[in-house]
């Protein structure tokens, strides 16, 4: 059976989407490969249509390193209901199960057996999987989320080391490493960590057009995500990233208390709670989930409409993961985010005080740096991103010029100022301040000093009698602290971490001192604008909106979500494993009479028209009526 044929009979597509069909036949013919694929760009039928084709040819089971317990469930559940013999081991399963599982993976009954990276490198796998290799029954390896293995990636997991062992002990049996996210230092980390340097290597354009980026100057940033949220995402599914487990909580309860389905999840909730709350979240509709990044890895629901970041994460690699997981039906979504000073300040301290290497710390304030670039960006948004990723089409030029439709900048190109006169008198001011005293000091005394405010620590030290003192008494706070963003964004002015988060000049403040390096910066928004406008380019979305659905098809598509609901819960299941809303709307907008005109629909493969078919044309007759 080839793989087109598995394609449309098993999982219900007709075609194949960018470079899967070229990854799935290098893989069943038995090549390695790396995949490097957008969220929500097909990234587990690369290797789920090429383990089914292998097995059907008595190649023998595939083995999927999956990194969480949730994923592996989900995907389990998923292939169940295209009717493949899947399963998963972990720590859920009592031993008596497990040791069923892994009897039925010796008498050839699973297609896909889905395991965490520690059960996998254990002495006992290892020998189960030593039984199928001996008799040529292990067809595939599979290791998913493979940015984990690089210390360079945004969520490094060093059990991913140990998977070494997979070419090392069982060199015939080709393997597919898949990410989302990995630049070209996470790239070569995974190349050699996991020893694919004879792989074939299938980059996809990092580009996701259905998401809308929007990066606001945080003043008053739980209002803003409030306006955001029920300007644009009124009982939308959304996720909101924060960095602490108390601003985590305290946030989901300000969204409870403005009448959102806000909950909150981070590493400190009991472990069942935890669970309670990503379950609701996959199951049901309009769940926003406030988090640390602990959540999000592997959550495959596809109808999430906003991510929001609240504090900025480390790097563009956890940025565009994050974000990602937003619209990964295709559909529009938007990525959110507020950014400030303090957050500089505060991804520069957890740098400078960790304990790694000199070279580690460099690397990382490397990819900080590119994200504040993005951050502090008046130009496309989109482009900057993906010249990250090393995508430079279709702006080869200059992505400074290009308009990609769909980001804040390139929607409502800000209007910029010229702050070099600005940054150079914050700059003289430092160099005034640690020639006098040879101490530093923090943001806000300096802005004082410049301003002209004699508070009581600007006359303690005497910075009222400097020549600077208030020579910058024409800008306001907002403008001074953009200039002092782009400057430490820049290199231009450095953070002491170790002394209170002061700051102190770099090499590069001699090229904006000279006049040699000029700050542009957008200018400040008043706050009436920003109270009475949507997120640039976004809008208030429904499924009669985002689907195009018309009266008619908008009930039929109403009456199917609601019988989808039913059957999830009677499976135990999100209701995207069922099937998901485009799936749906096309039934709606069709509204097929028989089982045959289901078959033409995105999504339906043969197990599952044998399962739901006659449900769903009940369904719709009853909407007829």
């Amino acid at each position: 059976m080839s793989c087109v044929t598995i394609l449309r009979e098993v999982f219900g597509y007709n075609a194949f989407r960018g470079a899967q069909q070229a990854i799935v036949e290098h893989v069943t013919a038995g090549h390695d490969a790396l995949v490097l694929m957008p969220t929500g760009g097909g990234k587990s039928l690369c290797y789920q249509i090429p383990a089914i084709a292998r097995q059907r040819a008595n190649m023998g089971a595939a083995i999927v390193v999956s990194p969480l317990i949730a994923l592996m469930h989900d995907q389990v559940g998923a292939l169940h209901e295209v009717g493949v013999e899947a399963a998963f081991l972990n720590s859920t399963l009592t031993g008596e199960e497990a040791h069923k599982i892994e009897q039925r993976l010796l008498r050839g009954e699973i297609t896909l057996l889905y395991a965490a990276p520690e059960r996998i490198t254990t002495p006992r796998f290892l020998a189960l999987l030593d039984s199928l290799y001996s008799r040529d029954q292990l067809g595939l390896f599979a290791i998913d989320e493979a940015h984990c293995v690089s210390q360079w990636g945004h969520d490094f997991r060093p059990e991913y080391r140990a998977l070494t062992v997979l070419h090392e002990r069982f060199p015939q049996v080709p393997r597919i490493a898949l990410t989302a996210t990995a630049d070209a230092l996470t790239r070569d980390d995974i190349v050699e960590r996991l020893q694919l340097q004879h792989a074939h290597a299938f980059v996809s354009s990092f580009d996701r057009p259905n998401i809308c980026y929007t990066i606001v100057e945080k003043r008053d940033s739980i209002q803003q995500l409030l306006r955001f949220i029920i300007q644009n995402h009124d009982g939308d599914a959304g996720v909101i990233y924060c960095q602490s487990r108390k601003k985590v909580e305290e946030l989901a309860q300000t969204l409870v208390n403005a009448g959102l389905r806000a909950l909150p999840y981070h590493a400190g909730l009991d472990s069942k709670l935890r669970q309670t709350h990503q379950d609701r979240f996959l199951r049901e509709d309009g769940i926003v989930m406030v988090a640390t990044i602990a959540f999000g890895m592997g959550i495959d629901k596809p109808d999430v409409r906003f991510v929001a970041h609240m504090d900025i994460p480390k790097n563009i690699e956890g940025y565009y993961q994050e974000t990602g997981r937003a619209g990964r039906d295709g559909l529009p979504a938007n990525a959110w985010m507020g950014y400030g000073l303090q957050d500089v300040v505060n991804q520069r301290r957890m740098i400078d005080e960790s304990p790694a290497s000199d070279d580690f710390k460099n690397v990382m304030r490397g990819k900080l740096d590119a994200l504040l670039a993005l951050a502090e960006a008046t130009d496309c948004r989109r482009a900057r991103l993906l010249s990250y990723f090393g995508e430079t089409q279709p702006f080869a030029e200059s992505y400074s010029r290009y308009i990609c439709g769909n980001c804040d900048n390139c929607l409502q190109p800000p209007a910029l100022w010229d702050g070099t006169d600005a940054a150079r008198k914050l700059l003289s001011t430092i160099y005034r301040i640690q020639q006098q005293d040879n101490l530093h000091f923090g943001a806000g005394h300096l802005m004082d000093v410049l301003r002209g405010k004699r508070t009581d620590k600007v006359v303690q030290y005497n910075h009222h009698a400097l020549s600077t003192f208030g020579i910058g008494a024409n800008y306001s706070e907002v403008q001074l602290r953009a200039v002092l963003r782009q400057l430490i964004a820049t290199g231009a002015l450095a953070i002491n971490a170790s002394a209170f988060n002061t700051l102190h000049l770099t090499e590069l403040s001699r090229g904006v001192l000279r006049g040699e390096t000029r700050i542009q910066l957008r200018a400040t928004l008043s706050k009436l604008a920003e109270k009475t406008s949507r997120a640039p380019g976004s809008k208030a979305v429904s499924p009669k909106t985002t689907l195009q659905l018309d009266e008619a098809a908008l009930v039929r598509f109403t009456a199917l979500k609601a019988w989808r609901a039913e059957v999830a819960r009677e499976h135990n299941l999100p209701a995207y494993v069922i099937f998901h809303d485009i799936t749906l709307a096309q039934i709606a907008q069709r509204s097929p009479q028989t089982a045959t005109d289901l078959q033409d629909i995105s999504g339906i493969g043969a197990k599952k028209l044998e399962a739901y078919a006659i449900e769903v044309l009940r369904v719709l007759k009853n909407c007829t009526i």
